[in-house]
C-alpha cells in the first residue's frame, strides 16, 4: 500500500478572511470551499471546550493544485512560536522561479521577511517570510532539479530506496 499523493496542509487561523485574503494576494491561491462545523462536534471530535464551541473550515488551492485547509476556532487558543528543533511542523513551502525577485516583491508587499535569500550548495536558492499569523513560509527555487523532481522524481525514490539510502528503509 502506497499513499497516491500529499493531500493538503492544515493551519488553524486567528481570523478567516485576513488569512484568505493574505494567501490571495501574495501567492495567487483561491478559496474553493467554507463550511461551518456542527458545534457538537467541535466540542467533541476538536475537543474546544465551550457551550458556544464554533470551527469554520476553509480549503484553499495553491497554484499547482496543492491545498491549504484552514481552521479558525471559537474560542481561540493563543499561538505558539515555531521552534526548529521541536519535533512537529516547522513551516510550508512554495516552489518559485527567482527566490531573489520574490523576496523583493514581499518585501514591497511589507510581509515579514525571516532570512535573506540563500544558495545551497546544490545550486536551488531559498528564504523565508511568516504570513499575517506568524506561519513560517519557505520560497525554494529548485532551479534545475524542479523539472528532474516533477518528472523523474519517482524513479529517483525508487533507486535510491534500493541503494544508498537503503538503511532508511530497513
Amino acid at each position: 500500500m502506497k499513499a497516491r499523493s500529499l493531500s493538503h496542509t492544515a493551519i488553524t487561523v486567528a481570523n478567516f478572511d485576513r488569512f484568505v485574503q493574505f494567501y490571495a494576494e501574495h501567492f495567487g491561491c483561491r478559496l474553493v470551499g467554507v463550511s461551518d462545523s456542527d458545534p457538537v462536534k467541535v466540542r467533541t471530535f476538536f475537543g474546544v471546550d465551550a457551550e458556544d464551541a464554533k470551527c469554520k473550515i476553509g480549503w484553499l488551492r495553491t497554484p499547482g493544485g496543492g491545498m491549504l485547509e484552514i481552521f479558525e476556532f471559537t474560542p481561540q487558543q493563543p499561538a505558539q512560536e515555531v521552534v526548529w528543533s521541536r519535533v512537529g511542523m516547522t513551516h510550508i513551502s512554495f516552489d518559485v522561479k527567482d527566490s531573489y525577485k520574490w523576496h523583493d516583491y514581499l518585501v514591497e508587499q511589507g510581509v515579514e521577511i525571516v532570512s535573506e535569500v540563500e544558495k545551497s550548495k546544490h545550486g536551488h536558492t531559498f528564504f523565508f517570510v511568516k504570513d499575517c499569523d506568524g506561519n513560517l513560509i519557505e520560497l525554494i527555487d529548485l532551479k534545475v532539479r524542479y523539472p528532474a523532481l516533477k518528472y523523474l522524481g519517482w524513479l529517483g525514490g525508487w533507486l535510491f530506496r534500493r541503494g544508498m539510502y537503503k538503511e532508511h528503509y530497513e
